[in-house]
């Protein structure tokens, strides 16, 4: 068992980034002639103002137009999704028993069956992301049904839904920041699932190298393809191990590539760019949208009773 020490840092700095980029989105809509946006107190917190800032909107009249509230809901909804996309994720991989979330000493993973240890914080996550994610089109609603500059139809449903949409995704900030601190990651179910599909991954691979020693494309195609058959209903209908790589290696057909085969079964080639691509994103996205808001960033991870 590992414990995702490295994890947690670059996901709660993904979450702060998208904090500094709703707060860019609306900087320029943060203060009008009669009335201050509910993102005015955002930006003085972080500029450190002591009084209101002197930026206005160019046409406005009693009221800033109830768009902008769409709009900022729209950005503040965007947290939702990637909130709601990760714990998804991570609930898959927990049914996989890849990794799990934080699970506490006398936690009860199901009332009923005992084993059972349900990530109870990535559900919650999921839960309320689908309510964050409706608020904006009740935002949208209120815009588009204003008579003329505004009519006062538009101030209980304010009061409720831009509260709500910060409350929310502040929760599910705080939630998922206590989700990859104590996140737990399995490298030996990992590997072992790795083990039973590449295999059938590695098919593709295994063409390819056919085909550059002078095999016909189709023809191996097709003893491929029959191959990957046999061995898929050995491990569905028989409960056997995916022995593709065996079939292939007893195929005399594949003679050429026999002595490759372990070598084109290298996980490490099926990875793309994969570590190339993060390298540059924590370099040249990550660290300077981090260095920005350095005085800020002083989180903890929250306790959370489950």
């Amino acid at each position: 068992v590992v414990s995702t020490q490295s994890t947690g840092p670059l996901l709660l700095a993904l979450f702060i980034m998208a904090w500094a980029a709703l707060w860019t989105f609306v900087s320029g809509f943060l203060y009008t002639s009669g009335e201050a946006t509910p993102l005015i107190f955002i930006r003085e917190y972080l500029d450190g103002a002591n009084s209101p800032t002197n930026e206005t909107a160019n046409i406005t009249g009693q009221t800033y137009s109830r768009k902008v509230d769409a709009m900022i809901l729209n950005t503040v909804a965007g947290i939702g999704t990637s909130v709601n996309k990760f714990c998804t994720d991570l609930r898959l991989l927990a049914s996989l028993k890849e990794l799990e979330e934080p699970f506490e000493k006398s936690q009860i993973g199901s009332s009923a069956m005992p084993y059972k240890r349900n990530p109870m914080r990535s559900e919650r996550c999921c839960s309320l992301a689908r309510h964050l994610l409706s608020l904006p089109l009740s935002a949208a609603h209120t815009h588009a049904n204003q008579w003329f500059e505004r009519t006062l139809d538009d101030s209980a449903n304010r009061r409720v839904v831009i509260a709500e949409a910060f409350l929310t995704a502040d929760i599910l900030l705080n939630t998922t920041l206590n989700i990859v601190s104590g996140m737990v990651v399995y490298p030996c179910v990992i590997a072992k699932r790795i083990a039973e599909e590449l295999p059938f991954m590695a098919t593709e691979n295994i063409l390819m190298a056919m085909v550059k020693s002078g095999a016909d494309r189709q023809k191996c195609h097709e003893r491929l393809r029959v191959l990957a058959q046999e061995a898929g209903k050995n491990v569905k209908e028989e409960g056997g191990v995916n022995d593709m790589i065996e079939r292939v290696s007893r195929d005399e057909y594949f003679a050429p590539v026999k002595e490759s085969i372990r070598d084109i079964l290298d996980p490490s080639k099926f990875i793309g760019r994969c570590p190339e691509q993060v390298d540059k994103f924590v370099e040249e996205e990550l660290r300077p949208a981090l260095e920005k808001y350095r005085e800020h960033l002083k989180i903890e991870a929250p306790n959370l009773n489950v």
